[in-house]
């Protein structure tokens, strides 16, 4: 229980309400409370809004989020609060009903400290609320006069629920402005407007000091006028020909500090009269290049003067090549009628006075004046140089952007350049402007569009109209992101590279400079990127892999942002082009140097590769056949037509006792003279008749290397008698034999080694020798040397054959027929010591 509301009950204080008893608490000298409300107000006007400010002072135990407004018992919706800072909260009611209300700041928060000092923390203010006083009505004041002004003091009456009463009023006098403007256009004052209007009282009650502005039509620049008479009408001077002007009056009390000046009037809107034009038509050309027909096609435009002071109803052209002299004077003047414009620029009308065509190595001269209905304006001049003859143009060209204006600036070249033409082109339409000689720097007239290209180009102008060379930049106003991406036309893939090649964004949907192109592809894994400069449209990707497929894109960037284009694919090959003609054509002359080379090889060494590839066969036919007799030399027997060529034969007598047919008798000295063997041995060769190749005995003194030599030489010998036939009975004359061998590799044939078969045959039989395998020196070295001297006196080349007479049996000497008949049957005589080949 508040200890206060409780001491006031026990001195029998009684309260009828809780606002009562809230109320009285705020005032008890003895209460300090922690909230402070204001503002605490007499009376408040119903219909208003009223804002209360609650502070926190002397406490720290709570703080403005812990507060609440309430309106009597009802609180007060939060969207009415507004916080202040930490310690004070501000609430807006609206004031709406004539009951007082008490309008109270408490605390929320349940702490001990709140509880038993709940009375501290809530204060309140009391709100009465009215009317105010009735609106007078039937007011009235009256001035009094004194001397020749009117007094400032002024007695008002009016009528109102309240005692009447008089007042004393300052009064401060603003009049109605001026009434009645008319402006009126003489025509013999062609720069001047003549202002009348009506005062809005009576000079008699107040005088009036007044001012006038004028402009003219479509300019929001006032000219002011102000006039210290009270007079009612004014001439406007030093206007405009032909030129629409506005015009507004308005008035106060002359006296200064004893008056408001009033309201403009209306608007008065007049045109000064005409005046012949006092500037030179604005004078320009297009210029079309014709290189085929060494010509220029150039299109002659103007604008009417700046102060063309009229309507111009024609242009007077005249147009001379300078090389000429003008004879006729004014007769040559071309009157062109103006109607309508042709074009319309972004700053004015231009026309189109005529399309000439001037020849390359032509100056023209062109001069135009402007003709209005009071007369003609200075004559405007420009000079056509030919196209060898080029005056320097100027320097340092800059265009630039500066907010809605674009900026042009140059540096002059020549001190006769007498001004300058600022030409701007979007590609449909055109535009000129022209500066004065000191002038470097402008801003471009007219309405110029974002994210538009313009060509701009500066002209100076010689003295006495020669054109010279411009100075083109392209410039934007504002720069955006393009509307539409790069589109890849053509892509031309190889192995490892591809070529690209896409589509320039149209300049109307490129809203700025292309700064660059970043050209994306990917093949499915990694993704790479160039970045190209924005003046190219093709490029040839490099390092790329063979026979793969690859996604391309390009992104087309500006200073304010990039947009992608379209997306392409391409393939790269799988060879490149060439390659699988240069892989055959290597192989080609590969395979083409190897034949070569093995057709060198064969040709170089084709003895060698003869040998190993078909082994070296002797010939029979050219062997070599010794004939020889042991006792006399004997001529060999003529062979017949059917004997094998090769064949050395020696003619022996069969008769010889000694038997020097005999391989023992002659093993010894054979063996000592074997030369003569090896000096009759056949090359390669052989023969039908011989036998198959039998190993050569050799001697045990030759050793080793004679029987290597001899190892792979078939050496084969036969002895035939000379004079012998079958059934046939020797006589007195002695018989003889021929000894034949043959050194030779060719095997035998069967019938020769195996002589008996040929008896089976029935054919013929050849008497063979005993065929020894050793031969010893005791069998007397008479009959060897005998042997040796007929064989090196008889020994002749023959033909291996058998003998005509191969029907009949060859029959041994009575002395031998023992020892024929003893003798192994051989038909041939061993070859001791080898051959040596051919």
């Amino acid at each position: 229980i508040n200890p206060t509301l409780a001491k006031m009950k026990t001195k029998g204080i009684s309260f009828d309400s809780l606002n009562s008893l809230e109320a009285l608490s705020c005032f008890v000298v003895e209460y300090v409370s922690y909230l402070m409300t204001a503002p605490h107000t007499k009376l408040l006007q119903i219909g208003t809004n009223f804002t209360a400010t609650c502070v926190i002072q002397n406490t720290t135990e709570v703080t403005v989020d812990d507060l609440y407004w309430s309106l009597g018992l009802t609180p007060v919706p939060t969207e009415l609060y507004t916080r202040i800072n930490s310690t004070a909260l501000n609430v807006t009611i609206p004031i709406t009903r004539e009951t007082p209300d008490w309008l109270f700041c408490s605390v929320k928060k349940s702490s001990p400290d709140v509880i038993l000092n709940r009375s501290k923390y809530k204060h309140g203010i009391l709100l009465q609320k009215g009317y105010l006083p009735v609106k007078p009505v039937n007011l009235s004041c009256m001035a009094v006069q004194k001397g020749a002004i009117i007094s400032p003091v002024m007695v008002c009456e009016w009528e109102s629920k309240q005692p009447q009463g008089e007042i004393s009023v300052f009064v401060v006098v603003k009049t109605n402005p001026p009434s009645n403007v008319q402006v009126i256009s003489e025509k013999t004052f062609t720069k001047s407007l003549l202002v009348n209007w009506t005062q809005p009282l009576a000079k008699v009650h107040l005088e009036l000091t007044y001012e006038i502005r004028y402009c003219s039509d479509g300019c929001h620049q006032w000219d002011y006028v102000k006039i210290d008479k009270n007079i009612h009408s004014f001439r406007l001077q030093d206007l405009t020909p032909y030129t629409v002007y506005i015009t507004q009056v308005r008035c106060k009390n002359v006296h200064p500090g004893y008056g408001y000046w009033s309201e403009w009037s209306n608007n008065a809107t007049k045109r000064t009269p005409e005046d012949r034009p006092t500037s030179k038509p604005d004078l320009w050309l297009s210029i079309d290049e014709d290189e085929s027909n060494n010509e220029r096609q150039v299109k002659l435009l103007v604008k009417e003067p700046k102060y063309s002071n009229g309507r111009i109803i024609r242009y007077d052209m005249k147009i001379q090549d300078l090389k000429e002299k003008d004879k006729s004077g004014a007769d040559q003047w071309e009157k062109i009628t103006v109607s309508e414009p042709e074009a319309n620029s972004s700053s004015g009308h231009f026309t189109l006075l005529k399309q000439i065509h001037v020849a390359d190595n032509t100056h023209l001269q062109v001069r135009v004046k402007a003709v209005n209905s009071v007369g003609k304006s200075p004559e405007a001049t420009l000079v056509i140089p030919k196209k060898s003859h080029v005056l320097p143009p100027v320097r340092d060209l800059k265009v630039y952007p500066d907010w809605d204006k674009l900026m042009v600036m140059w540096n002059s070249t020549d001190p006769l350049e007498y001004e300058y033409v600022v030409e701007v082109s979007d590609g449909q339409q055109m535009d000129w402007q022209k500066e004065g000689q000191s002038v470097r720097k402008t801003a471009v007239r007219g309405y110029l569009e974002e994210f538009v290209r313009y060509n701009v180009s500066v002209y100076p102008i010689y003295r006495h109209g020669w054109i010279g060379k411009p100075a083109r930049v392209e410039a934007y106003l504002r720069q955006g992101v393009p509307l539409d991406g790069p589109s890849v036309t053509s892509s031309k893939p190889g192995c490892f590279n591809a070529y690209l090649e896409w589509t320039d964004i149209p300049e109307h949907r490129r809203r700025g400079f292309i700064t660059y192109y970043t050209i994306f592809y990917s093949d499915g894994n990694e993704r790479h990127f160039v970045r190209v400069p924005g003046n190219i449209t093709s490029y040839t990707l490099k390092s790329l892999s063979r026979n793969t497929r690859y996604d391309v894109w390009i992104t087309a960037s500006t200073i304010n942002g990039s947009v992608d284009g379209f997306n392409h694919s391409f393939h790269t090959l799988k060879y490149a082009p060439g390659e699988i003609e240069g892989i055959v054509v290597g192989v080609s002359l590969g395979f083409l140097f190897v034949v070569i080379l093995t057709m060198l090889l064969c040709i170089c060494k084709k003895d060698v590769i003869k040998e190993n590839f078909w082994p070296q066969i002797p010939n029979p036919g050219e062997s070599t056949i010794g004939n020889w007799s042991p006792d006399y030399p004997l001529k060999a027997e003529t062979p017949n037509e059917n004997c094998l060529s090769g064949i050395s034969v020696l003619d022996v007598d069969v008769c010889d006792g000694k038997s020097v047919f005999e391989e023992d008798k002659a093993s010894l000295p054979l063996k000592k003279d074997k030369y003569l063997s090896e000096e009759h041995s056949s090359g390669i060769g052989g023969s039908s008749c011989m036998s198959s190749p039998r190993q050569s005995v050799s001697d045990s003194d030759e050793g080793g290397d004679v029987a290597d030599t001899t190892a792979s030489t078939v050496q084969y010998s036969s002895v035939v008698a000379s004079n012998g036939y079958k059934g046939q009975t020797p006589g007195s004359q002695s018989q003889q034999a021929v000894f034949s061998r043959s050194e030779s590799t060719q095997p035998l044939l069967e019938s020769e080694e195996n002589p008996d078969t040929l008896a089976s045959d029935g054919s013929r039989h050849c008497q063979r020798f005993p065929r020894q395998t050793n031969f010893t020196a005791s069998e007397g070295n008479a009959d060897f040397n005998q042997l040796e001297m007929e064989e090196q006196n008889g020994l002749r080349s023959l033909e291996f054959c058998p003998l005509v007479e191969d029907s009949e049996h060859m029959m041994p000497a009575d002395g031998q027929s023992e020892t024929w008949a003893s003798a192994p049957a051989s038909s041939y005589m061993p070859q001791l010591g080898g051959y040596r080949p051919q």
